[in-house]
């Protein structure tokens, strides 16, 4: 998010925790925390003083599913006006609430809220502020036209042909970003993605470090979310490894790989880093040692077997194996494989006998008429085992 933003939120809050005399959190619609008013009085401020979901909320800037459902129970989605919530020990609410909606025509765009204490902000108070809550209504609507057309922009570069197409849809995005389009960038790749809804990504400013989001298609009817992240160094990706463990908490348990592509210098190359990013995603989910996350640098053969189309034909040598039936002497035959042919290593691994081991290896050759003692052969079952881990 660019700063200008992130001054001009915590600017409003402020405003708003002295109109109210109280402090004053700022958080999207999806209760995203964005700015957090540090009203100056006594005990506000005291860690021991929230409740657990204020405290959460506070510190890992987010709220859980089941507490956005809870206060969205009280119709904070629909009102105009400010709303009193009562306090709910069971429910971690150890203290009451008040919700001033955030809305820019017609539409809610977020909630500021404060902790109703004994005596709490007057109605006339409340309706002071309730003009702010608009001026940050109508920020929170710029800043997401704003991140809307980078999303479409990052689109427009990820999916177009190589060529003058991808060259054009690139100058659009380096014009977009302006000064942040220089430096090393990288892209990750999250997919499958939940929402089916082509322009259902994120905003930039809930995921650290991204600075531009969109879906793109995954398969014929998944999408997968691309993210745009800026980088210090091209040497170092942990921002985009940040930025991957929050959306993976924004999938909320929904199975996905995340791949990360190597950095570059600008953007000219980001149709190439997306393919490593897509690449990477795909190995995270096929192979479970990479899962959650994968970095193209690091998902060896897969870097090549990730190449081929999604469903491109599977060499018929590997089909015996492949079938529900022969499932553990595919296994058996992998980890061989893996293990360099050494057999002492491949046997320990799977937990069995170095005979049962020769044993299951001599059907494997019947099987698929393959020579194990073969270089060539063992890398043509090797390399077909991989493929199909692909789907």
């Amino acid at each position: 998010m660019a700063a200008d933003y992130r001054d001009d939120y915590q600017e409003l809050v402020d405003e708003i925790s002295e109109l109210l005399g109280a402090p004053a959190t700022l958080e999207n619609r999806d209760f995203g925390l964005i700015a957090f008013g540090a009203y100056d009085s006594e005990g506000e401020l005291d860690p021991t003083a929230l409740d657990p979901v204020r405290a959460r909320s506070i510190l890992t800037r987010r709220s859980t599913s089941a507490v956005r459902a809870w206060f969205e129970g009280f119709g904070i989605t629909r009102a105009t006006d400010p709303v009193r919530i009562p306090p709910t020990p069971e429910a971690g609410v150890y203290r009451g609430r008040i919700c001033l909606p955030v809305r820019h025509r017609g539409v809610v765009l977020g909630y500021v809220w404060l902790l109703d204490d004994d005596p709490g902000p007057t109605d006339a108070q409340l309706a002071a502020a309730m003009p702010v809550t608009g001026r940050i209504g109508a920020l929170l609507a710029d800043e997401a036209r704003a991140g809307a057309g980078l999303g479409r922009e990052l689109r427009a570069v990820l999916t177009a042909e190589d060529g003058w197409q991808r060259d054009m849809a690139v100058t659009d995005l380096r014009t977009a970003l302006g000064p942040r389009a220089d430096g090393p960038h990288t892209v990750v790749c999250v997919a499958p993605w939940f929402s089916a809804d082509p322009d259902d990504a994120p905003s930039a400013r809930t995921v650290p470090h991204a600075t531009a989001l969109c879906t793109v298609p995954w398969g014929a009817t998944a999408q997968s979310l691309a993210v745009l992240v800026r980088l210090r160094s091209a040497e170092v990706t942990a921002p985009a490894l940040v930025a991957a463990a929050r959306l993976i908490k924004e999938a909320e348990g929904a199975v996905v790989g995340v791949g990360v592509g190597e950095p570059r210098l600008g953007l000219a190359e980001l149709g190439t880093v997306w393919q490593e990013a897509s690449a990477a995603a795909r190995a995270a989910l096929a192979e479970p040692r990479f899962a959650p996350v994968a970095e193209w640098r690091g998902i060896g053969p897969y870097r090549l077997l990730s190449a081929l189309p999604p469903r491109s034909v599977q060499d018929p040598v590997a089909a015996p194996l492949l079938s529900p039936a022969h499932q553990e002497l595919a296994r058996t035959a992998e980890v061989y494989l893996d293990c360099a042919g050494q057999a002492g290593r491949a046997a320990a691994e799977l937990g069995i006998h170095r005979q049962t081991l020769y044993y299951r290896l001599g059907r494997v050759e019947r099987l698929t008429g393959l020579d194990l003692d073969d270089g060539e052969d063992r890398l043509l079952l090797h390399m077909a085992l991989k493929r199909a881990r692909l789907g």
